[in-house]
């Protein structure tokens, strides 16, 4: 099982506008960074727009940050990119055999279990920012520039 892609990318986009604020942010240069298609970048970009997380300006401008690095968490992200459902990181398979003792139980037996994971996942998300990252990216990036 693996969370979408579209969850690390939209991070990176986020991190890479504060990062170049002053530049120019388009598609291109975005997908640059990420190392994939300028298709790729826009899909995430409307879906983060859409989310009211980036302003897009159609052609030069490129894109900016649409509220401050500090109150946009990972899990905004995470639901932006449409990464899962609520209650859906985990999937049940939907037809044990009822004639079963585990099949008739298996249900109800994870379900709980996956619902509390993700909780604790979503709940870790919730206290990180993008701030937080591109904090990190300095510091990392400092740390490699002294070596």
């Amino acid at each position: 099982m693996s969370i979408s892609s579209r969850f690390s990318v939209g991070i990176h986009i986020l991190a890479l506008l504060e990062l170049n604020k002053d530049g120019v942010n388009t598609s291109e240069f975005l997908a640059s960074s990420v190392n994939t298609n300028p298709a790729v970048i826009r899909k995430i970009m409307g879906m983060l727009k859409k989310a009211e997380l980036v302003e897009i300006h159609a052609g030069i401008a490129g894109a900016k940050l649409a509220k401050s690095l500090s109150i946009i968490t990972l899990l905004d992200v995470y639901r932006a990119v449409d990464v899962v459902s609520e209650n859906e990181l985990f999937s049940v398979h939907e037809n044990p055999n009822p004639d079963c003792s585990v099949g008739r139980n298996i249900q109800e037996s994870i379900i709980p279990i996956f619902s509390n994971a993700q909780i604790a996942l979503e709940n870790t998300l919730s206290k990180v920012t993008i701030e937080d990252v591109v904090k990190d990216i300095v510091q990392k990036e400092q740390a490699n520039s002294t070596k």
